[in-house]
């Protein structure tokens, strides 16, 4: 498993924009890991799925509700990494308005997840291989802090705790 001192995985992820602008247009579009936090800060939380209770009651509303504290406490950027496809990915940004706030990072292989080894094997319960719920603090690509759930628990990954993280 991933350990604090880590470097991230060598991974793409893949990120769907609903609107072009100046510098995206619409569709999938791969996201090197490395290359994308080089040199930033990032408040990085992964979950089991998008549109699951949990994940869109509590986890990703809390980082777009503390979106613009950890921004001010130094954060560059938000990521949330679930294992969805980037379509899905997309639509959930629209569902939970993450706007600006919050990058929406498809892990559709599990390439990113197997390569932390923070796996979570829902197989039988109808969704397969996924990402154990964790949130972490990233610097220049390194990580920093490491929160990881108990299964079934929400305690440890939430928004609150990564903020009071960032500022210590």
């Amino acid at each position: 498993m991933i350990q604090v001192g880590d470097m991230l995985p060598v991974a793409t992820l893949m990120e769907f924009h609903s609107e072009e602008t100046a510098g995206c247009s619409l569709g999938p579009h791969p996201v090197d890991v490395r290359a994308a936090c080089a040199g930033k800060t990032i408040a990085l939380f992964a979950l089991p799925g998008a549109f699951t209770p949990t994940c869109s009651a509590k986890h990703v509303p809390g980082f777009v509700q503390n979106s613009a504290a950890l921004k001010a406490a130094g954060v560059d950027e938000i990521w949330c990494i679930s294992v969805n496809d980037a379509f899905v990915m997309g639509a959930w940004a629209l569902d939970q308005k993450t706007g600006e706030s919050v990058r929406m990072l498809a892990d559709g292989d599990a390439v990113f997840t197997k390569a932390t080894g923070l796996t979570l094997d829902l197989t039988g319960k109808g969704m397969g291989l996924r990402s154990n719920r964790y949130s972490m603090l990233v610097r220049d690509g390194r990580v920093v802090r490491l929160n990881v759930e108990a299964p079934g628990k929400f305690e440890v990954s939430n928004a609150e705790t990564l903020l009071s993280q960032v500022k210590a």
